[in-house]
């Protein structure tokens, strides 16, 4: 399938064509599920806990730019083959990978990259093939943390569909895990336009440590079961993920004003969880779900 027949092919039908069959979940039916809520906060146990207590790594990695960075790095770096130049992963490629989300200007990813090699989370060095070319590479502690980032967004799936089997992501098997990478690099057209189609959740992804913030509101509010108001203090929330009370409040007042959550009390001690919310970061969950199940499939095919 060409970029011009991705780019104008409905989304089922991509995947479709990438798993040779017809996917076993959709979007409507993860959705639809009786068990949703309680995915719902396995998720969010899940992927906080990747992140929680550590808000170096979140602003290292959770602002959209710095996490695709890591992610497409993952990815094209399982599917590279020495012989074939046009899949080394050079910093031209994944400038050309990035552009698909409309995410980071050149200089902007020239950053990210160095501050991801000073870290320690990549590496940037010549190619052994050709010395004039620069190759990325990840880390062992890149991997680590990709391999516990995957699992927590499988963990929803096997609470919804226990009759599937994710156990090569959960058991985290790093033969599995480079499969599951290679396998994705056609899916990433699909994943752009997706992804464009949720503009609420981009409102969170595109700030810093914004998908914290707003998951960690989430989780207090499935806490507090018979009280759709989250009791988190704005200091509370910035000092947990490394960022300001003023940062956290610019985001949640944006978030107001696009009809997701409403502040109560002075300082917005108590956020208020609005339906529009709800909805819009289960279709968000539901369509990480689908594109993990459907290239879990077609990695386990080649597997």
């Amino acid at each position: 399938m060409s970029a011009f027949e991705a780019a104008t092919t409905d989304p089922q039908t991509q995947i479709e064509h990438l798993i040779g069959r017809a996917p076993r979940v959709t979007v409507e039916d993860i959705i639809g599920h009786p068990r949703l809520p309680e995915a719902r906060k396995v998720y969010l146990d899940r992927f906080l806990a990747v992140y929680g207590g550590d808000p170096f790594l979140v602003r290292l990695l959770i602002e959209s730019g710095r996490f695709l960075v890591f992610l497409l790095t993952v990815v094209l770096e399982a599917a590279q083959d020495p012989a074939r130049r046009e899949t080394w992963v050079t910093v031209g490629r994944l400038k050309e990978t990035m552009a698909l989300f409309g995410l980071a200007s050149g200089r902007q990813l020239d950053h990210l990259i160095g501050r991801l090699c000073t870290v320690g989370f990549m590496q940037l060095q010549p190619s052994d093939r050709d010395r004039r070319v620069r190759i990325l590479s990840t880390t062992e502690k890149l991997q680590a943390h990709y391999s516990a980032w995957l699992a927590a967004h499988c963990a929803p799936l096997v609470c919804l569909y226990p009759q599937h089997d994710y156990g090569l992501v959960m058991q985290h098997d790093p033969k599995f895990r480079a499969m599951y990478c290679r396998t994705c690099v056609p899916f990433l057209p699909v994943a752009a336009q997706l992804m464009a189609s949720l503009p609420e959740v981009m409102l969170f992804f595109n700030r810093p440590a914004g998908s914290m913030v707003m998951n960690a509101l989430l989780q207090a509010a499935m806490t507090e079961s018979n009280d759709p108001h989250a009791a988190v203090p704005y200091a509370d929330v910035g000092d947990r993920f490394g960022v300001s009370r003023t940062h956290v409040r610019s985001l949640l007042v944006a978030a107001q004003d696009a009809g997701l959550v409403k502040l109560h009390a002075r300082g917005g001690h108590r956020v208020e969880i609005l339906p529009r919310m709800w909805s819009c970061t289960d279709r968000g969950m539901a369509i990480g779900m689908y594109l993990n199940d459907a290239c879990y499939l077609a990695a386990m095919k080649a597997f």
